[in-house]
């Protein structure tokens, strides 16, 4: 069965945010840890993580992502913006023992012409303090649309990254199409060469879940403006090909289109319908 959701808002806590789901025809979802902008995150609720997560296991929902704020910077200049990095994701880390199965998606930073190797080695270092700690959860690298000085502009730079972490049993890759696709990836004609690609280069068992979105600008544009799903340059037949494809089918799809609830619900029935003609 497809395991689609959207991004939600954990303002109202995680049994408001599986209800959403379900009312959207979702079985997982993504949610930001706290204010995508950064700042300090809410207290733990535990009574509310423990009523999702019955609810969860009754209405089958199943690994859901929970997204670092955009205002971290493992590789920034400063090193105090490093050390905010890392202290934001051993707290959100830290917070995520409770809801087993999740997972933790991070934009791997911008190098600010420090250069590329410099960041690699940044993001490396800092991933390498956080393994110290011992997490259980899985930290996803995402696949950036290299605007400016963005790391993970390809698939060689977020290898480099996974090269130099001495522990990488819980890390992995989160692919988003626009991103790739205004990275240079023509995931619209080329799909599979594309994903022989990230397989020979990563390796495909390193995705652990997408970020179904469509683009503004297109191919190689480098400008990461995501679309409704079938309203931009990648286009429906490309994500019904991407839902059904054997390597990626059963892994969780996570919309971020710019959407409120109905029009979630409207793209997740779409793509619900596309996969359901497949089988």
């Amino acid at each position: 069965m497809l395991r689609i959701g959207c991004h939600l808002s954990s303002s109202k806590g995680f049994l408001a945010m599986g209800k959403e789901a379900v009312k959207i025809g979702a079985n997982t979802f993504q949610f930001f840890t706290r204010n995508p902008r950064g700042g300090r995150a809410k207290e733990l609720n535990l009574e509310d993580i423990a009523a999702y997560r019955s609810f969860a296991e009754e209405h089958k929902i199943a690994e859901i992502l929970a997204h670092a704020p955009y205002t971290l910077n493992a590789c920034a200049k400063d090193q105090e913006l490093r050390q905010f990095a890392y202290d934001t994701m051993c707290d959100d880390l830290s917070r995520l023992e409770y809801l087993p199965g999740a997972s933790y998606n991070f934009h791997p930073g911008s190098h600010v012409k420090q250069g590329a190797e410099t960041g690699v080695q940044l993001i490396s270092e800092m991933l390498n303090k956080i393994n110290e700690k011992g997490y259980g959860t899985m930290i996803l690298l995402e696949t950036m649309a290299g605007k400016g000085t963005e790391m993970g502009r390809n698939f060689e730079e977020l290898q480099e990254i996974i090269d130099q972490v001495e522990d990488t049993s819980r890390l992995g890759v989160c692919m988003d199409t626009c991103h790739v696709f205004d990275g240079g990836y023509d995931i619209v004609e080329h799909l599979e060469q594309v994903l022989q690609e990230f397989d020979a280069v990563i390796g495909v068992e390193r995705l652990k879940a997408m970020h179904l979105n469509d683009s503004i600008y297109g191919l190689g544009s480098h400008k990461d403006r995501h679309e409704k799903i079938g309203e931009g340059k990648i286009g429906l037949k490309t994500f019904g090909a991407i839902v059904n494809h054997p390597k990626l089918k059963n892994l969780p799809f996570f919309l971020e289109t710019p959407n409120d609830l109905e029009g979630y619900k409207r793209e997740i029935a779409i793509l619900r319908e596309i996969a359901d003609a497949s089988n």
